[in-house]
């Protein structure tokens, strides 16, 4: 990385074209270190590139680079409080204790689904959808009055993303009786929104089971 730094560097100051860098240095030093959201749009450079970051190895030394640095924390929920801890090996058994913004045991918390420190959860007792910062104690309630944002187990799945305009997302699955219907919740506008999605009849029914998931790309 450093060799390739200083040739940036160089053709910046000399205002020459920047030297061939060759396809081992891209796929092992720099796209590992990308952002998920611009791996995503690298898959469309070529097939190459499509089936390199595609790979298992890829998908490791993503994880690897993104997971170094003191920034990365753990969000411990017990029966009674919460925890949040470093990833760092030296600050691993320090816990700064957090209190909920919302009134429930931290048992009756759920996580839904999680992107770049955001969390979605639900309220077991009500059901009711949050979007929550545990590191800012940032909380906001996105169900609403028209039954929106209340989570169903079993039949419901929940997921994060970040959309063409950067603005942070919830995709909300609800499947009923022989339907699915699909909101998503604009972090930027406050609002939902009824999306269409997979209109094939075969998906409505009890054999599919919906899995949660975050970091969309």
């Amino acid at each position: 990385m450093k060799k390739l730094k200083g040739c940036l560097y160089s053709a910046s100051e000399s205002n020459t074209k920047l030297p061939d860098l060759g396809p081992d240095l891209i796929m092992s030093e720099i796209l590992p270190r990308l952002p998920a959201k611009c791996v995503g749009r690298a898959k469309k450079v070529c097939k190459e590139w499509l089936s390199c970051i595609s790979s298992k190895e890829f998908v490791m030394m993503h994880c690897r680079h993104m997971c170094k640095g003191s920034r990365q924390k753990i969000l411990s929920i017990g029966q009674e409080s919460c925890f949040i801890s470093s990833t760092t090996v030296d600050l691993v058994d320090e816990k700064t204790m957090i209190t909920l913004p919302f009134h429930v045991r931290p048992s009756d918390v759920w996580i839904l689904s999680s992107l770049n420190g955001l969390l979605c959860v639900c309220l077991r007792n009500t059901f009711e959808m949050l979007i929550w910062n545990p590191l800012i104690r940032s909380c906001i309630n996105i169900s609403d009055s028209k039954s929106y944002g209340f989570f169903k187990i079993y039949s419901d799945a929940v997921g994060l993303y970040i959309d063409s305009s950067n603005d942070y997302r919830v995709l909300h699955i609800k499947r009923g009786r022989f339907t699915v219907d699909v909101m998503a919740y604009s972090r930027r506008t406050s609002h939902w929104k009824r999306i269409p999605f997979l209109q094939k009849r075969h998906y409505h029914t009890n054999g599919y089971v919906w899995s949660g998931g975050g970091d969309f790309l």
